[in-house]
């Protein structure tokens, strides 16, 4: 299955910083089996995140999977969840709050973030923190799963069908 990863960061997105957490996504997604066909990098615009995540979900179907880090926290320029919110069809709060109960075993921290994660016609969309780690972490949390519910979203045979 294809995969997408978005960077929303505007360090990243002006060239100031690396981009490791969209590093991170992408190699631990494709070691999980999928193939990561697009990657991009925007500001944190609520805008232009809606629009880019928007733009691959309607596409001709070939993305199952995007992957979004960063904006998820308190900072006022942390739009993520908002921009993000305004496009699901569905929302999908069992992976958040699996995220966040892992991060939360990890580090206090792990409260602060906002991550919103929901489907979008048959594509899976999760956003994740802007830090490496936490998207390594936070990744394995819903590996298990990923595979099972992108064959219901996109009505492919499990074992409930």
């Amino acid at each position: 299955m294809n995969a997408a990863v978005l960077t929303v960061s505007d360090g990243v997105f002006h060239g100031h910083r690396e981009d490791a957490s969209g590093d991170t996504l992408e190699a631990d997604v494709t070691a999980l089996g999928f193939a990561v066909t697009i990657r991009a990098t925007v500001p944190d615009e609520a805008a232009e995140i809606a629009d880019t995540v928007a733009g691959w979900c309607d596409g001709d179907g070939d993305i199952a999977l995007v992957l979004v880090t960063g904006g998820t926290g308190f900072a006022p320029r942390d739009v993520t969840p908002e921009a993000l919110g305004g496009i699901y069809d569905r929302p999908t709060p069992g992976l958040d709050e699996a995220m966040r109960a892992a991060s939360l075993r990890v580090k206090p921290h792990g409260m602060l973030t906002r991550g919103r994660s929901g489907i979008r016609r048959q594509t899976l969309v999760v956003s994740f923190p802007g830090s490496p780690r936490a998207c390594a972490e936070n990744l394995a949390v819903i590996a298990p799963v990923l595979d099972h519910a992108l064959r219901l979203l996109r009505e492919a045979p499990t074992e409930h069908l």
